[in-house]
């Protein structure tokens, strides 16, 4: 929900460790991975044990989403959900057994909408209001710039939402990979790089046709690491709170730069 529109809230940027990183790890049927004069780095499906490790790594690496600034408790219930849909995937990296880094994202944001609404809706609203109750600044903001706009995404008979400028795609299902992150100690391994292409190769299974995602434009974003690994800049567009974001895409078909080779 957080990092695309289609989710219905703004997206935050996704953040990668800085690199280099090798263009492509094979990664086993395993999920284990070695590079050269490193140990062996896991990556695994998440568990509810993780959420700990994720959300408060997430709060730290990106404290000005909207959905951290509601605090941990309503970050932990929708974290949750990434776990409980078939619609959507949530991993951890591990080193030596310790959590890592992370990546959420979600393989049909329609499906995966309806699931958040239908199975963790209340829950969700009570702690998102708990979270504005104790922070009236935000729940401000909130009245300002968000409230109008989650109410066209989510009710009833809404219209869809128009798509950030760019290039049309072909026509199916895109997955959005949501928020990515490494620890600064696990950094340069290609942890990262491992992350996302789990993701890449699940969403391609799924029979997604691309992968989306945000970053920061301009030089404090990830926009030349991705591009150097085959995503497309397909548009601009700005938060809420004026920062301003990226989109890229990552063709699965017909062959298209960053597809299948």
């Amino acid at each position: 929900m957080e990092a695309d529109p289609r989710l219905a809230a703004q997206p935050s940027p996704v953040r990668l460790p800085p690199g280099p990183y090798p263009a492509r790890i094979p990664l086993p049927a395993t999920g284990e991975v070695r590079s050269a004069a490193d140990p062996v780095f896991r990556i695994r499906s998440m568990d509810p044990e993780d959420l700990p490790f994720v959300v408060t790594e997430h709060r730290r690496i990106f404290p000005d989403g909207f959905f951290a600034r509601l605090g941990p408790a309503f970050l932990t219930a929708y974290t949750r959900t990434y776990m409980t849909g078939p619609h959507a995937r949530g991993y951890v990296a591990e080193v030596n057994r310790q959590p890592v880094g992370f990546l959420v994202g979600v393989l049909d944001p329609a499906e995966h909408r309806r699931h958040v609404l239908q199975a963790h809706g209340r829950g969700l609203l009570l702690r998102a209001l708990g979270g504005l109750a104790l922070r009236p600044l935000l729940a401000l903001r909130f009245l300002r710039t968000r409230l109008g706009r989650y109410a066209r995404k989510l009710l009833p008979g809404r219209r869809p939402a128009a798509q950030p400028s760019g290039p049309p795609g072909p026509s199916g299902v895109t997955a959005v990979l949501a928020h990515v992150a490494v620890l600064e100690r696990a950094r340069s391994r290609g942890i990262g790089d491992a992350l996302i292409q789990r993701f890449v190769g699940d969403a391609a299974a799924h029979g997604c046709v691309r992968v989306s995602l945000v970053t920061v434009a301009g030089p404090g974003g990830a926009g030349p690491y991705y591009e150097s690994r085959g995503w497309i800049p397909v548009g601009q567009s700005r938060t809420p709170d004026g920062l301003r974001l990226a989109t890229y895409d990552f063709p699965l078909r017909d062959g298209g730069p960053g597809g299948p080779r």
